[in-house]
């Protein structure tokens, strides 16, 4: 018995070691064999600070990609024809660090971050081999830099910022020189694009760094005028507004419900707009509205912040637009997404996506002379067209092209973004290759 006990025993010993051979060796193939086909090198994943800790911010960011890995990959859009972009990976300096501060991917200049997002989350148009790549996006966060004093952005360390991720690139991988950067792209989301400074004056006599003139900007200032400060290719693109913010809004007020403001201003008005290096505040345009309007009932018009204020818009019928420092505003694309027709009072401003937002249906535009004339104005509006406004303007599509979502959908911000791009194809190096052979 002891003897056929041991033989068993023996027995059963090589059972399991066979087995676990087996295994071992099946987990092998298949961890290896995954690994091969899902993964592909990153950009500069060697350049990465060893031993850092991901923030909190950082890993928002960056896991919904993870997340969503394992869902359906949305179609690669038609109508961009295999349209690919590269997006380089930079050290969390360049942008995942910025994002422990809440505000820097919900604030006015947010497009930066959420056009690197959208993109991250945009798989088939997304390539992970540069070789293949039509445009090469560069993600530095410059304006996330808030001020302690005023807590604006200061965008001071943009240049060298910038300076130094391109010198990251070029010395690493081959796709910035073979081109001098002109198939890459960047975001300027401030008052004066890649000027970086928020001065026209300032911005101006400091220009476009040497660096980005050859590359593609994506930036909210534009003008329909020769300007130093677009004076590189470029797209022009809306201010950040969160998406979620304006589904909350409408969700306790529908876009067709009562607007019992007729013309709603909240924002800097300030009676002696002298008050930074001898500068005139949007060129004395809301001082003018607040001087002649301030006291009409027909105007609803306030100097100080309040938090809720979307719910304020979406009670509007107009929305006045004006300039501040530059043209654009952030209150263009609320108004439109609100439903309450902008009123642009910016001389010579061009506007974001003309193709998918036909201005001229859904807003208004007078003159900065012409503020004393903007009671009659609005007046005759109201009882000539305005419905046909309303009309156009509460189009979901229009409000849609100029919202930036974490995941591209047709027709929204990043949809627009992506066919700006694909007209500028005589930039892709692969493109003009393949064309040359």
């Amino acid at each position: 018995m002891r003897i056929l006990h041991k033989g068993r025993q023996s027995e059963k010993s090589l059972f399991f070691k066979y087995y676990k051979w087996v295994l071992w060796f099946s987990f092998t193939l298949y961890f290896l064999t995954s690994f091969s086909i899902t993964n592909k090198p990153l950009p500069l994943s060697k350049t990465r600070v060893s031993g850092s800790k991901s923030s909190l911010a950082s890993r928002v960011l960056f896991e919904s990609v993870n997340k969503t890995r394992h869902k359906s990959k949305p179609k690669n859009p038609a109508a961009f024809k295999d349209l690919k972009i590269f997006v380089y990976e930079f050290p969390s300096e360049y942008n995942e660090d910025w994002l422990s501060n809440k505000r820097c991917s919900n604030h006015l200049f947010a497009s930066e971050v959420a056009i690197h997002r959208a993109l991250m989350n945009t798989y088939d148009l997304r390539t992970f081999d540069p070789y293949e790549a039509d445009f090469f996006f560069v993600p530095v966060y410059v304006s996330c830099n808030f001020s302690t004093v005023n807590g604006f952005p200061a965008i001071g360390h943009a240049r060298s910022l910038i300076s130094s991720a391109i010198q990251l690139i070029s010395s690493n991988y081959p796709f910035w020189n073979r081109t001098q950067g002109s198939d890459h792209i960047f975001v300027a989301s401030h008052d004066y694009g890649a000027c970086f400074h928020a001065m026209e004056d300032r911005a101006i006599d400091d220009g476009i760094p040497d660096f980005m003139k050859n590359s593609i900007i994506l930036q909210t200032f534009g003008v329909n005028y020769k300007h130093p400060c677009q004076d590189v290719e470029h797209v022009v693109i809306p201010p950040y507004i969160p998406p979620e913010s304006v589904r909350n809004t409408l969700e306790k007020a529908p876009l067709t419900g009562k607007r019992d403001i007729m013309v709603f201003f909240r924002g800097k008005m300030e009676v002696h707009p002298k008050n930074v290096s001898g500068k005139f505040y949007g060129k004395k345009v809301r001082t003018e509205i607040w001087r002649r309007y301030n006291g009409d009932r027909r105007f609803y018009l306030q100097r100080q912040r309040f938090a809720g204020y979307q719910s304020e818009i979406v009670r509007s019928v107009f929305c006045l637009c004006p300039l501040g420092w530059a043209p654009w505003s952030p209150r263009l694309v609320e108004s439109v997404a609100l439903g309450c027709v902008p009123v642009i009072i910016a001389d010579g401003i061009q506007l974001p996506f003309p193709s998918a937002v036909k201005w001229s249906e859904i807003s208004l535009t007078v003159a900065e002379r012409d503020v004393g004339k903007l009671g009659r104005i609005l007046e005759h509006v109201a009882k000539t067209n305005l419905s046909t406004i309303q009309k156009n303007l509460w189009d979901p599509a229009v409000s849609k092209a100029l919202l930036f979502n974490a995941h591209m959908q047709e027709g929204d911000a990043t949809w627009q973004v992506l066919g700006s791009l694909y007209k500028k194809l005589d930039r892709s190096y692969k493109r003009s290759r393949v064309s040359s052979q």
